[in-house]
């Protein structure tokens, strides 16, 4: 049986810098303008005083110094908070597919590939924009490719699992060469009025060419030789939003938002995700410090240290788990991707490394891939 390959990655960086200094401004104004609003209410005791955030508490909590956005004047206007654009309607282009789109043709060009090559598409997200039609038909089509395509999503393991489902239908030879798409437009799903969250999210799309390794160019190709998942349920990162909220009056506005549990994550989910990695590493017969690089989940850089200092018994010099959430933020399930396709051009022949991300559910999924 064939030996897969991911053969090309794209990346789409949309158009706009949100600082962590612009984003705090914004939101420092907000809180004023809330305070002085409900100052009676707050010297009740009936509100509670919303408090400042600083540049400063962000990067030590996350890491994160700023963040791409797709809008930008509605996020750093303290009146309004959120991402301000044209609402999706028939005959228009949602942003995930514009996003999803450009990151593609990347993909495709660096892997040598024309429409023509490809006959299934994979778009697999934690954010959707819309139900139906499927995105990744509106991006086949965008894209002229012939066969078939569909969405998925599991939340920040989205593009791992992604992967891997493009891994194993190939496998199956129930296709000859895949396009996975992973557009996060993020930032509409964000609460901006949340001083433990507003700084957490950026938008971003990557994408990657998956083929038979007869096919590929060498150039650019890894070479899967193993992959892992694993799922286990906890409601500690989530969103309440539903299909059906239109049947419920007065539906409070972050029910729209992503939130989460923050301390309760990092204790139970790096156990999971170390002990899984150790797993992985096992069951391939693999030392993590034979390992060239591990591209991790990007959601904050002290759950990606203490992961690495884990699994090597000493922290990771700066490109074994190099870090992409600084100038990105947290992308969902993007982070590992970016740090694969920014990080990958310095490896030879026979090199190896992990791919793996983590998140909501709980997901982990990872592929210990080679350089062809």
């Amino acid at each position: 049986m064939s030996n897969i390959v991911i053969s090309g990655t794209g990346l789409f960086i949309p158009p706009h810098v949100i600082t962590n200094e612009e984003l705090v401004a914004a939101f420092n104004q907000y809180v004023d303008n809330f305070n002085e609003k409900n100052a009676a209410a707050i010297e009740a005791g009936e509100v509670e005083a919303l408090t400042h955030s600083s540049p400063e508490f962000i990067e030590k909590a996350s890491g994160i110094k700023a963040r791409y956005v797709m809008y930008k004047d509605g996020l750093v206007n303290p009146d309004i908070m959120h991402p301000v654009f044209p609402m999706t309607q028939e005959g228009s282009t949602p942003e995930m597919v514009t996003m999803g789109v450009a990151a593609a043709r990347k993909a495709m060009e660096q892997a040598g590939k024309t429409a023509d090559d490809i006959d299934m598409v994979i778009v697999s997200s934690t954010f959707r924009q819309r139900d139906y039609p499927g995105m990744s038909v509106e991006i086949q089509r965008e894209l002229g490719i012939n066969g078939f395509a569909y969405d998925m999503g599991i939340a920040c393991s989205s593009a791992t699992f992604g992967l891997i489902n493009a891994y194993t239908a190939l496998k199956a030879g129930t296709a000859k060469c895949v396009l996975f798409v992973n557009p996060e437009f993020t930032t509409p799903g964000l609460n901006f009025k949340d001083r433990d969250s507003h700084f957490i999210f950026g938008d971003v799309a990557t994408a990657a060419i998956l083929e038979p390794e007869e096919t590929a160019k060498p150039e650019h190709a890894f070479r899967i030789l193993n992959t892992k998942q694993f799922t286990q349920y906890s409601d500690n990162i989530r969103t309440d939003q539903s299909y059906a909220d239109y049947c419920f009056d007065n539906v409070p506005e972050d029910r729209y938002a992503f939130k989460q549990r923050g301390r309760k994550v990092f204790k139970e989910l790096l156990p999971l995700v170390t002990n899984f990695l150790e797993q992985q590493l096992s069951e391939t017969h693999q030392d993590a410090a034979a390992l060239k690089r591990m591209w991790l989940h990007q959601a904050n850089v002290n759950m990606n240290m203490f992961a690495v200092k884990k699994l090597l018994g000493r922290l990771p010099e700066a490109l074994e788990a190099p870090v992409v959430l600084d100038e990105f933020a947290n992308t969902a399930s993007s982070g590992s991707v970016i740090a694969f396709h920014r990080y990958q051009d310095d490896f030879q022949s026979g090199d190896r490394g992990i791919i793996c991300s983590f998140g909501a559910g709980y997901s982990i999924g990872s592929l210990l891939v080679e350089k062809v």
